[in-house]
């Protein structure tokens, strides 16, 4: 090694050495990660948003967004304790809680719940010239049903299972993620793709920008049966002009987005990220008059970020949560007076 980079390396080490030496330094802080889903999502977006929020609020952690496979992928890093908290749907952690379908006799007992953030829409995308007008036709297609091992591929078997269908009823079959889906629908390579996200979702838009497409409305005898056989679904309704060329109400079903963690993470520091994810506070560096800076909710600064993000409020923090609660979310929810 020369002496100039010797030196430089010296330097670099005694740079390390003293922040790690240093009070509150960067060494000293504790992670946090929240496991998201695909760039084409909803998860991923509002996951940065919520992450750097907090980041601000709370005092010597810093809080990370990660890319993910979404639900199923997310629950199975929960229960291995390779991530500390996720974005899920909850009918998946219901049955990842409760050991049923995907998760039977691997169930993740760990997870915990934070709060349920927004409806999740099952949208059923098709190109139009592939001559889609109902779940029955989806038979024989060229249909991604979402990524491998996400909630959107078990409510897509769900929906299918419903109509008597199964991935086998398809002409072919694969796997990818919503902006995966986007691409495919775009380059003709699909027919059809199911997306379950808040909506509007950017993959939608993106595909809508450059293909013809119409969204399935569910008949109310599928939608009856889907609920009755899985009553964490609920019918919804996306509005006219949603999306762009979409001139009619698309009737579907929804389940709700939520924050979960794992059981083993600190309880007051779950307490805090609840607290800071639904009230205001203050910046943890920024200074005002001398002041620390004050600043607005997680869930305020969801909603100035994405539509989606202005469904997420403390009065539908418990909808659909169908695991136990963790403790430190549990005590600010008692806290507010929502459980006893």
């Amino acid at each position: 090694m020369c002496i100039r980079k010797k030196s430089l390396f010296i330097l670099a080490l005694a740079f390390a050495a003293m922040l790690m030496a240093a009070p509150g330094s960067f060494a000293a802080k504790r992670f946090f990660a929240i496991a998201t889903g695909g760039t084409g999502g909803t998860y991923y977006p509002l996951g940065g948003v919520l992450a750097q929020a907090l980041t601000t609020k709370v005092a010597d952690v810093v809080i990370t967004a990660q890319s993910g496979n979404a639900s199923t992928a997310n629950l199975n890093l929960i229960r291995s304790n390779n991530i500390e908290s996720a974005f899920v749907q909850n009918n998946t952690a219901y049955q990842a809680y409760n050991g049923t379908e995907q998760f039977e006799g691997k169930p993740v007992k760990n997870v915990r719940g934070i709060a349920s953030l927004y409806p999740e829409v099952i949208q059923i995308v098709t190109r139009k010239a592939a001559g889609i007008n109902n779940v029955m036709d989806l038979k024989g297609k060229s249909v991604i049903p979402g990524d491998r091992g996400s909630g959107t591929a078990v409510d897509a078997e769900n929906v299918l299972v419903a109509a008597g269908l199964s991935f086998d009823s398809f002409g072919s079959l694969d796997w990818l993620s919503f902006s995966g889906i986007s691409q495919r629908m775009q380059d003709n390579q699909a027919d059809a793709g199911f997306i379950t996200a808040g909506i509007p979702t950017s993959s939608v838009m993106e595909l809508i920008s450059t293909t013809p497409i119409k969204i399935l409305s569910l008949d109310e005898a599928l939608i009856s049966k889907i609920v009755k056989a899985h009553p964490f679904y609920a019918k919804v309704v996306i509005p006219p002009n949603t999306y762009p060329s979409q001139s009619e109400a698309v009737t579907t079903i929804a389940v709700m987005a939520q924050w979960v963690c794992a059981a083993e993470v600190d309880e007051d520091l779950i307490y805090t990220l609840t607290k800071e994810l639904w009230e205001p506070g203050f910046h943890v560096l920024r200074m005002k008059d001398g002041k620390p800076e004050p600043a607005p909710s997680g869930a305020d600064i969801m909603a100035q970020a994405h539509a989606k993000g202005k469904d997420v409020t403390l009065a539908t923090a418990l909808d659909g949560m169908a695991i136990p609660l963790h403790p430190g979310a549990a005590r600010y929810y008692r806290e507010k007076g929502i459980i006893k």
